[in-house]
């Protein structure tokens, strides 16, 4: 049912962008699907999904020609981090790329500290992302639905503070890194189920374009 209400929704937002394009030409149309699908498909698709990864990334859309050399560079990125990090989740999501962590990968239960085979993961991961400097990390902290909604929050973002420090003390520019805890607000799994509970208690990596990419993207586009 939810995958059906996400897919009306993006109809419905492609509907109503591209009513108003019909005069645009196919380059110009993906640039307006950058800037529209970016304020606005982006907030609702992430909202109706409960993927907040998803809608930050549809929010960071360049769009047209630009969009796909960004693409194509973070095609390259997400093939390596799926080699070199077995342990994660790895999704190439329109000009982004979202790597996602259980937290039984990262933390103990109801612990915001990393273990040492936390840190081994997270080393993996920087040697990638590392190699790439011109993007962004946003890292966010999610909890399952047990306890208090105050607690869960305060926990997620224990957590994404707590592998964004670590990120930063192993060499990734402090400027390329931010965090947000949603708690229990935006769960992708069942929470009525054990195993459910245990997927959403994750922490995932939003890794997307700096304007140095999207600038010298825009450069190669144009050519």
């Amino acid at each position: 049912m939810k995958k059906f209400k996400l897919s009306m929704i993006m109809v419905a937002c492609a509907t109503l962008l591209f009513a108003g394009c019909s005069s645009l030409n196919k380059t110009q149309k993906g640039g307006a699907v950058g800037v529209v699908a970016g304020g606005a498909m982006g907030a609702v698709i992430g909202k109706a999904s409960g993927n907040t990864a998803l809608g930050a990334i549809i929010g960071a859309t360049v769009g047209g020609a630009t969009g796909a050399v960004i693409g194509h560079q973070m095609d390259k990125q997400a093939e390596e981090i799926k080699k070199t990090v077995p342990d994660a989740k790895v999704e190439r999501v329109g000009e982004g790329i979202v790597v996602e962590f259980s937290s039984a990968v990262l933390f103990g239960f109801d612990k915001s500290n990393l273990s040492a085979d936390a840190k081994t993961s997270l080393d993996k991961l920087v040697t990638v992302v590392n190699t790439y400097p011109d993007t962004d990390i946003e890292v966010q902290g999610h909890t399952d639905s047990k306890g208090t909604e105050a607690y869960n929050n305060k926990l997620s973002v224990s957590r994404a503070a707590a592998v964004s420090d670590y990120l930063r003390n192993s060499g990734i520019s402090t400027n390329r890194i931010s965090i947000k805890g949603f708690g229990e607000s935006a769960p992708k799994y069942n929470n009525a189920t054990a195993d459910g509970q245990s997927q959403n208690r994750r922490v995932e990596f939003l890794i997307t374009a700096n304007e140095k990419m999207k600038a010298d993207a825009e450069k190669v586009a144009v050519k």
